[in-house]
């Protein structure tokens, strides 16, 4: 920020964004990441610049010094700390992920952002396996490695670094290091005549082998791409590492702390005089970690890695909320904002100490889990909010997490009509009544509905709806009408049908239903048969689109009609929220 106001008159005023006076000109997200300085501190080089004309019917922007304000990546709070955690390959990527659902299936363990305030990343992807009837604690992890820095000082290290990585994070997340079985993916600059270019994957391909044989681990799949240039641009010599194993949900574990008053610990690898992991102390380790789960000793456990210790504890705080103190002993300082690879996090009760000590004689106490939110660490308090502000602002002007505040345009709330569908709690003498599930194209939940619905005591059936060619859309629909007849329940579920528009996949299925067959036959059901309809994500938005919801009729939309918009931050949110019924 100094550097372009000394040398080119900008300023900030906004998150990372600047403003240039002298040409009227904006730049957007700029961050320390993306400039390259000379040494002679003259020549600047921005990768990636978003750089235009101010509109004119955009103000002329102010520092926001003069208006009193800071961003979270302002002075006022580049601390050490702060500053690591806004950096970009630290930062939080949450509002990426949250427009991937990651309920699909109904079988997700460990969601991937935990903790009650759901923030804290997980160390692998835990999910059960999918099941159409009954249960099991049979489930899969699946985790990733790679340091693109690393791979391009050393193809070799980056990829002994890849495999073990991936291999870290599975046993961090609750799986047997043994069952780990991997698949690699590689991609390289064009090889041509160079022999230094055929030695980056020979040397990547020897460094994946020699952290393979030495955990006795088999790769069993893998693509590779030898075609990473464009013009005088390489790829860096990448070798990603992805680990799977099989597991049990049970013992399923996520970074953040659960508890207060509990003690934090590490463990870490010792490494050679190459740079190189004991593979024999890391197997060793991982066998002694795994069976301190099984015994229930862990609470929480976490692979640190490149971010650092300083890092790693910021963020095993934020899910829940739950602040650190440093012990008297202090933590490891080369370690705070530094790479920890092969270094493990665990939380633990206090009474347990002994026992872990005994399984882990090399560990570290480096301090405890506190009801206040605050991290201490070398002496010096952090406000967990403050801390938490930091590592989200990065990427919050690209993918935000809040909307921005819109105008008020007299939208007012008016009650509904009085023709409103009432409920008549009639009694069925159906011991396990019969649910119909449409499945149309798109929809991806109605085998966990089906289950659902069976676990509960129902006799549910799914309909796949057909629509290839025009005979197959006429058999579909007579089917529908002919099954929803014979059924007690209509249930509409969800999914990405058409793209998941609010209007896309209403339109869809709301045609169907407004099919003259099988419109009659969902009339009968609710005038005549007191059946029940229920309708789930898309199916919730068909309902609303042909006035089954909230009138129990069909109707024809009009410009009264409720409807479903857009919410005000523009994308899918996949979170967990709490409902309650209040009618």
């Amino acid at each position: 920020e100094a550097w372009m106001r000394d040398h080119f008159g900008a300023f900030r005023y906004k998150n990372d964004d600047y403003y240039l006076p002298q040409l009227d000109l904006l730049i957007e997200d700029l961050h320390d990441e993306n400039v390259l300085v000379s040494e002679n501190r003259k020549a600047l080089l921005v990768i990636d610049p978003v750089i235009y004309v101010r509109p004119a019917d955009l103000p002329i922007p102010s520092p926001l010094a003069e208006r009193g304000l800071q961003s979270a990546s302002s002075t006022a709070h580049r601390s050490p700390l702060t500053a690591h955690l806004s950096s970009l390959n630290i930062a939080s990527q949450r509002g990426l992920g949250e427009m991937f659902d990651g309920s699909v299936g109904a079988g997700t363990v460990l969601w991937p952002f935990g903790g009650k305030h759901q923030i804290t990343p997980p160390d692998a992807m835990v999910a059960k396996l999918p099941l159409l009837e009954g249960d099991t604690d049979v489930c899969t992890h699946m985790a990733w490695g790679f340091d693109p820095d690393l791979s391009e000082q050393s193809p070799f290290h980056g990829a002994v670094y890849a495999v073990t990585e991936s291999v870290c994070k599975i046993v961090a997340s609750g799986a047997r290091l043994s069952d780990i079985r991997l698949t690699l993916q590689e991609y390289f600059p064009k090889l041509g005549t160079d022999p230094k270019r055929w030695g980056q994957p020979f040397a990547a391909l020897l460094g994946a082998f020699h952290a393979q044989h030495s955990l006795r681990l088999a790769a069993i799949g893998g693509k590779d791409s030898m075609s990473g240039s464009f013009n005088d641009l390489d790829v860096p010599p990448t070798l990603v590492s992805f680990a799977l194993a099989p597991g049990k949900a049970s013992l399923a574990l996520s970074p953040e702390f659960k508890k207060r008053g509990s003690t934090v610990s590490l463990v870490t690898v010792p490494r050679d005089a190459d740079n190189l992991p004991d593979f024999e102390f890391l197997k060793q380790t991982a066998e002694a970690l795994h069976q301190l789960n099984q015994d229930g000793k862990l609470l929480s456990l976490h692979h640190i890695g490149k971010p650092g210790l300083a890092a790693a504890l910021a963020k095993s705080c934020f899910g829940n909320r739950i602040g650190f103190q440093e012990g008297s002993a202090g933590v490891p300082s080369a370690s705070l904002h530094s790479e920890s690879y092969f270094t493990f996090l665990l939380e633990h009760e206090p009474v347990a100490a002994d026992c872990i000590r005994q399984a882990l004689p090399g560990i570290q106490e480096i301090g405890q889990t506190t009801a206040d939110p605050t991290l201490v660490l070398n002496g010096e308090t952090h406000d967990l909010t403050t801390l938490q502000s930091a590592w989200e602002s990065t990427l919050e002007p690209v993918y935000p997490t809040k909307p921005e505040e819109v105008e008020d345009r007299g939208s007012k709330i008016v009650d509904a009509d009085s023709g409103l569908f009432q409920i008549r709690n009639r009694h069925a003498s159906i011991a396990a009544p019969k649910v119909l599930i449409p499945a149309f194209p798109g929809t991806n939940s109605e085998y966990d509905s089906a289950k659902a619905f069976r676990e509960a005591g129902a006799d549910p059936e799914i309909l796949v709806f057909r629509n290839l060619t025009a005979k197959h859309i006429e058999e579909s629909l007579t089917a529908m009408a002919e099954k929803i007849r014979q059924s007690q329940i209509l249930m509409f579920p969800g999914g990405f049908s058409a793209g998941d528009e609010p209007d896309g996949s209403a339109k869809f299925i709301a045609t169907i239903i407004r099919n003259p067959r099988v419109a009659d036959a969902i009339m009968d059901l609710l005038k005549n048969r007191d059946g029940l309809i229920l309708g789930i994500c898309n199916g919730f938005q068909a309902l609303i689109k042909t006035g089954l919801v909230p009138y129990g009729e069909l109707r024809e939309s009009t410009a009264d009609s409720p409807t479903l918009v857009h919410n005000t931050i523009g994308r899918h949110i996949s979170r967990y929220a709490h409902t309650r019924v209040t009618s």
